[in-house]
């Protein structure tokens, strides 16, 4: 385990010289002499305020990535993560995903499994599954209306080709009439791995002049079939 200090002053606090953060580290000292350990690191941010948006706290996010399972991010008191309770919880669910834990050298809310801290957690997760859904769902409507269009979408399935404008695809004679051999094939019962060795006995491979195998016929022919 590896105690990680994170320091942090506010721009009104930049007066004082440094001694917010002399306070600040003394207490994480202390709390780490307490558990017979020191601290292996010390993050410090200045001139920065607690209500700033996390893409405006790069020493934090560094913080935070040195995390290692079983580590602890230490702070003197708990608003030195932030004034905003959700970018806090957003701290908080990141510190845990990485199987480590956030401590408060004052002793509030230790071990961040207080009713509010856990509310917050849980409602920044369920923000972050609404949002990944939401990409997931543009990203597979867009393709959708690619795939509509005639233009290429991902790897290009075996009988066509990327036409000469590198946007759309088209069938490629060779690989088509390789398909409606396959598609012959299979009306007359033959089984996929039957089909295989039927074509690769023909000398009618797959693309790049690979042999045919049971799994690359059907998926051959989900693609006939679609």
């Amino acid at each position: 385990m590896k105690i990680y200090a994170y320091l942090r002053v506010s721009t009104d606090q930049q007066a004082e010289s440094g001694a917010g953060l002399s306070a600040q580290l003394d207490a994480c000292k202390k709390w780490a002499e307490a558990q017979k350990q020191q601290l292996d690191d010390v993050f410090m941010e200045e001139g920065i305020s607690g209500a700033a948006e996390l893409d405006k706290r790069p020493i934090l996010l560094q913080a935070v990535n040195a995390l290692k399972p079983g580590d602890v991010l230490i702070v003197a008191k708990r608003d030195r993560l932030g004034r905003d309770p959700i970018a806090v919880a957003m701290i908080e669910a990141g510190v845990a995903r990485k199987q480590a834990k956030v401590v408060s050298a004052a002793g509030e809310g230790t071990e961040n499994n207080d009713p509010t801290s856990i509310l917050m957690r849980r409602l920044v997760d369920a923000f972050a599954e609404f949002e990944r859904n939401m990409i997931r769902g543009r990203t597979k409507a867009a393709m959708q209306a690619k795939k509509a269009r005639g233009e290429r979408v991902g790897r290009i399935p075996f009988g066509y080709r990327l036409s000469e404008n590198e946007i759309n695809i088209e069938p490629d004679e060779q690989e088509q009439a390789i398909l409606k051999q396959i598609t012959e094939l299979k009306a007359e019962g033959l089984s996929t791995r039957k089909i295989a060795d039927e074509m690769n006995r023909r000398g009618a491979f797959n693309r790049g002049e690979a042999k045919w195998n049971h799994a690359s016929i059907h998926r051959a022919m989900m693609k006939i079939a679609a």
